[in-house]
């Protein structure tokens, strides 16, 4: 048996702010917000509806990214990022600079100058990867 990775939990000073930006950034909706937290799920999660009673169902819907507050902001390199990667039929550079243009920086982490991904960090500087399109 296994556990279902479930949600993925980002530490912020402006939790309302960083999840509206990831919204925007995946294209996802809010499912819950509170002043304790902002959950973010894909739309299709919403269109599924409630509980669902079959296993295997339950464990292929996707995670969830939560976003709560904290006071004190990030100061040192995360151990854990994400790596988002657009389909093959989307133009990588044209979604990098969409990142760029709602607020994302680019990072220079040390990476190859033939790197295959780019480093970018969210308005409160965690990094993420943008990888090679894909198709799968």
């Amino acid at each position: 048996m296994a556990l279902k990775w479930y949600t993925t939990v980002i530490d912020c000073t402006d939790h309302r702010a960083q999840g509206r930006w990831w919204a925007e950034v995946l294209d996802w909706t809010v499912a819950f917000d509170t002043d304790e937290e902002l959950v973010l799920v894909p739309r299709h999660a919403l269109e599924e509806g409630g509980p669902v009673a079959d296993l295997d169902t339950w464990m292929r819907r996707g995670q969830g990214l939560v976003f709560v507050p904290v006071p004190e902001g990030k100061q040192v390199k995360n151990r854990l990022h994400l790596d988002l990667a657009p389909h093959s039929s989307q133009d990588r550079d044209a979604e990098i600079q969409r990142l760029l243009d709602l607020g994302a920086t680019q990072l220079d982490v040390g990476q190859p100058d033939m790197a295959t991904w780019t480093v970018l960090a969210d308005p409160e500087g965690n990094e993420f990867c943008v990888l090679s399109s894909r198709d799968q």
